[in-house]
């Protein structure tokens, strides 16, 4: 190991576990070493696990990639490069924010305002109405019971 191991990349789980595939020929270690130095810093790592790794194009979990990167040898600040990496490809490059139209510009805020409109009046049936079968269900039931729901005067 007398060159710098590889760097991992960001783009895709692809191309991740390719750089898996380097950095385990860049330490020349068996799949059973790997297993034994993966225990040996902390982690489990079956040997059968790694193997199942680095034979599929998914991107693998975190503790697997950090077993294999500290089995590998690979420390410090190169081994979070690997886990910050991992992080980026899952949960994707980061959003773009939506411009906001300015006062002159053709975009209206009316479709906007419309679905706000309809939500409001949608809910407002809707309640009303919850409303109502309330109040006459409430009417029923006095009637056919013949009861009220005050209390008796003592």
């Amino acid at each position: 190991m007398t060159t710098a191991p590889p760097t991992p990349p960001d783009t895709d789980a692809v191309a991740f576990v390719a750089a898996l595939r380097r950095l385990k020929a860049w330490s020349g270690l068996s799949y059973r070493r790997l297993e034994h130095r993966a225990t040996e810093a902390g982690h489990t790592l079956p040997y059968s696990t790694a193997a199942t790794m680095l034979g599929r194009d998914s991107l693998p979990r975190e503790e697997l990639v950090a077993a294999f990167v500290a089995a590998c040898g690979v420390r410090g600040e190169e081994a979070e490069a690997w886990l910050d990496a991992r992080v980026a490809i899952a949960c994707g490059p980061p959003a773009e924010p939506t411009p906001t139209p300015t006062p002159g510009s053709r975009r209206s805020s009316w479709p906007r305002r419309r679905t706000f409109a309809m939500a409001v009046a949608l809910a407002t049936a809707l309640l009303g109405g919850v409303s109502a079968a309330g109040a006459f269900s409430d009417d029923v039931e006095v009637e056919q019971t013949g009861t009220s729901l005050r209390q008796p005067r003592s």
